[in-house]
This record gives structure tokens, C-alpha cells and sequence, in this order.
């Protein structure tokens, strides 16, 4: 027994410091899980107010993202239903065959999706080394299309390649906003280096606003007005989302509103546009408010469920094109209110989606490449709806996935496919 007691007592100063061992360690343990915690706030701090630092983040590869792939096909299922409904009229009054315009459509949409199949495939990396090569090959485009461009009214915008016809400042929308992302990824540092309030300005705003002035110039040369002021926005966004100094933008706002006035002030096409819009009254309803009013009677005659799907009236030889321009105001006549709602709201589940997308995205060039093309579908919905219903001047905007058109469509699929490409990577915290 007192053996017994005497081996305890010799164990127990090993035993004890055993214990101190133990609550050492479980000490240690509490301190590591709470600085963990604080680098975990610390990061996502980090991830809301600043960029995606490539050392704070472990790219992780997935499938892509199905819930925008639906949100794209039944954008383009949808818009191809219209583009047949609003173009049969037209198509065998002029062309002869009901089925013209929706036959070019549905080969242009099959292909499209290929493509966008295709890019979704590739890492967007990849992508991304091309990017600098794509905005000057399409600098150099809008520069052969001022010289040697087809004109389609007063605004010269096409370009001919033998059977295929492209307009180069449809080219240019996405690819400036893939340029501007890789600009900010390539010089993140200087951007965000807010100690330094003329570096942070000059990298962050001023070089990224000369590339975006230079750009809106020589579309505004083409005199396409809808052109400049949707590549404007383009811009704007990507540079305010990439961190840049408010002030500036700001700044940026003024400076474009007056270079509007200064274009209003000079050039009479633009005048004539904005005199039709204050004042149609002074114009000739058989002349350059024809398709304004005709749209808006459209519009008007759809009621809260329409007329009924390929039941319209307005798209026989009233609203001109009814396939491009002006077809939301064929799906408001034909689907009312209802229709023209679920329109909206697949454009508002689409821009959500892209921004989860690219709140999710691994790096800087990823998230902001994102976040532009969507800009890029948002902005041009939202005008084209506005253009339709008389809120704003006519100036000639397509609605994406609806109005007809070959080249617009596979540079639109093509776009969904970067997107795509990004939402099968996500970051997570080291």
C-alpha cells in the first residue's frame, strides 16, 4: 500500500505537468481558432472593399454554373419565338417566305450555342492572354468602317467580309470590358494604393478613362449615338467596380455631359433625334415618327394579357422591322403585360446571376470581365425598353437574345461562353 502511495507521489510531479502540457495546448488551440477568426473577417473585409489578392484565395474548379446556362436558353428560346412572331408578316410581304428571317435566326442561335459551349469549356485564362490582341484588332475595325464603312442611315456602322456582315462596335462592347478587367488585374496595386491619392487616381481612373475616351470617340465618329453612350457605361461600371476614386467618376459624369451638349450643339442628326423625342407633333406621323407611335400603339393594344401569341396587328406593315428594334413592343402586344413582365424579370434574374457569378469569381480579371458583360446585356435591355416605350429618343438599340441578327447573336453567345468559363472557378479563403 504505501509502495502504491510512494509510485503515485512519483508519478504525480510528471502527472502535473502533463496537466500544464494539456491546458498549455488547449490555450494554444483557443489562440490559434481565434486568430483564425480574425483572418477569416480580415479577408472577407479584404474581399469586400479591396481586390482578390491571388495569395488570400485557392482556386477551385467545378462544372459550370447551371442556373445562368437556363437563365441564357430560355432568353434565347424565348427571343427566337419572337423573332419568328414579329418577323412572318414582314418576311413574306418582302422576301416571300414566312420562315426567312427565323430559319437565319435558329442556325444563327444553334451555332451560338456551340460557341458558347466551346469558351465555356476553355479556362478563362486562357482567354484572357488574348484580350489585348482582340481590343486592337477591333480598334483597327472601327477604324476601317469609318473609312470604308456601309452606311445604314446617317450612321455608318457595318462592315462587309464577303456574305458576312459585322458591325465592329458590337465586337467592341465585350472586349472592352474584358480589356479594362485585365488593365485593373494587371495593376491592381497602384489602383488600390490609397495612401497615394495621385497614383490611386492616375492608374485607377485617368489611364483607364483616356482608353474608354478613345474608344467612345471613334464610335461617336461613326455617328452611332446608341453605340457611344452603351460602350460609355460599359466603362464606367467596370472602372467604379474595379475600385477606383469616386471623385473622379463623378468628374467623369460631368465631362461626358458636356461633350453630349457639345455633339447636341453640333451635329444635326443628333438635334433632329431629341426634336422628334421633345416635339412629334412637328413631324410628319408618316415620316420620323412612324415607328414611335406605331410602337407605342403596340404597347398599348397588348392590354394585360395580350392578344394572343402571333396575333398581332401592329407588326403588319405598321411597326417597320418588327424583328429588330421595336420587338418588345410586338411581345407587349401579343403577351401584355404579363409577357412583357416575365421579359423583364428573365433580364433581372440574369443580371442577378452574373453577379453572383462574379462576386464568386477567383481573381481581379475574372470578377471584373464578368461584371461588364453583364453590364453590358443590362444597360442594353434597359435602354432598348426605354427607346420602345417613348422614355428616351429613338436611337436604334437591339434587345439581346430577341431582336434579329446573325453576328449580334454569336458575339452575344460568345459572351454567355466567358461567362460560363468564369462560374466553373470560385475562390476560397487559404
Amino acid at each position: 500500500m504505501n509502495s502504491k502511495q510512494n509510485n503515485n507521489q512519483r508519478r504525480s510531479p510528471n502527472a502535473h505537468k502533463g496537466n500544464q502540457s494539456a491546458n498549455y495546448r488547449t490555450a494554444n488551440r483557443e489562440d490559434d481558432i481565434h486568430k483564425a477568426g480574425e483572418k477569416r473577417r480580415t479577408g472577407n473585409s479584404k474581399r469586400k472593399n479591396d481586390f482578390i489578392k491571388s495569395h488570400d484565395i485557392i482556386r477551385v474548379r467545378g462544372g459550370i454554373d447551371r442556373t445562368m446556362l437556363i437563365i441564357i436558353m430560355l432568353l434565347l428560346c424565348f427571343g427566337s419565338v419572337m423573332v419568328f412572331s414579329a418577323s412572318y408578316a414582314t418576311a413574306n410581304s418582302e422576301k416571300g417566305d414566312s420562315f426567312f428571317y427565323i430559319k437565319k435566326q435558329i442556325i444563327y442561335a444553334i451555332i451560338g450555342v456551340g460557341v458558347m459551349c466551346g469558351i465555356s469549356l476553355f479556362d478563362y485564362r486562357i482567354i484572357r492572354k488574348f484580350v489585348p490582341l482582340m481590343f486592337f484588332g477591333t480598334v483597327v475595325l472601327l477604324g476601317i468602317v469609318l473609312a470604308m464603312g456601309t452606311a445604314a442611315g446617317v450612321a455608318r456602322r457595318w462592315l462587309y467580309l464577303g456574305p458576312i456582315s459585322i458591325q465592329p462596335s458590337e465586337l467592341m462592347k465585350p472586349i472592352l470590358a474584358m480589356f479594362l478587367a485585365n488593365y485593373y488585374a494587371n495593376n491592381q496595386e497602384k489602383v488600390t494604393n490609397y495612401s497615394d491619392f495621385w497614383q490611386s487616381s492616375k492608374w485607377g481612373t485617368f489611364f483607364p478613362g483616356m482608353i474608354l475616351l478613345f474608344v467612345c470617340i471613334e464610335i461617336a465618329l461613326e455617328k452611332h449615338l446608341s453605340g457611344t453612350i452603351i460602350m460609355f457605361l460599359i466603362g464606367i461600371v467596370v472602372i467604379y467596380c474595379a475600385g477606383s476614386r469616386k471623385i473622379w467618376i463623378l468628374g467623369a459624369g460631368g465631362v461626358f455631359s458636356v461633350l453630349g451638349g457639345i455633339i447636341y450643339a453640333t451635329s444635326g442628326y443628333v438635334r433632329e433625334r431629341v426634336d422628334i423625342f421633345l416635339h412629334p407633333e412637328n413631324y410628319s406621323v408618316t415620316d420620323e415618327t412612324w415607328q414611335t407611335l406605331q410602337g407605342l400603339y403596340a404597347v398599348g393594344s397588348g392590354g394585360f394579357l395580350g392578344v394572343g401569341i402571333g396575333n398581332s396587328y401592329q407588326k403588319y406593315s405598321f411597326v417597320s422591322q418588327p424583328q429588330n428594334d421595336f420587338i418588345f413592343s410586338i411581345v407587349c402586344e401579343e403577351l401584355g403585360f404579363v409577357g412583357a413582365l416575365g421579359v423583364i424579370a428573365l433580364f433581372v434574374m440574369f443580371v442577378w446571376r452574373g453577379f453572383v457569378i462574379a462576386m464568386r469569381a477567383p481573381d481581379t480579371f475574372s470578377s471584373l470581365a464578368v461584371i461588364g458583360i453583364v453590364a453590358h446585356i443590362a444597360i442594353q435591355a434597359i435602354l432598348n425598353i426605354a427607346v420602345v416605350t417613348n422614355v428616351i429618343p429613338n436611337t436604334g438599340i437591339t434587345l439581346p437574345f430577341f431582336s434579329y441578327g446573325g453576328s449580334a447573336l454569336l458575339i452575344l453567345m460568345a459572351e454567355m461562353g466567358v461567362i460560363l468559363s468564369v462560374s466553373r472557378y470560385s475562390y476560397k479563403e487559404n
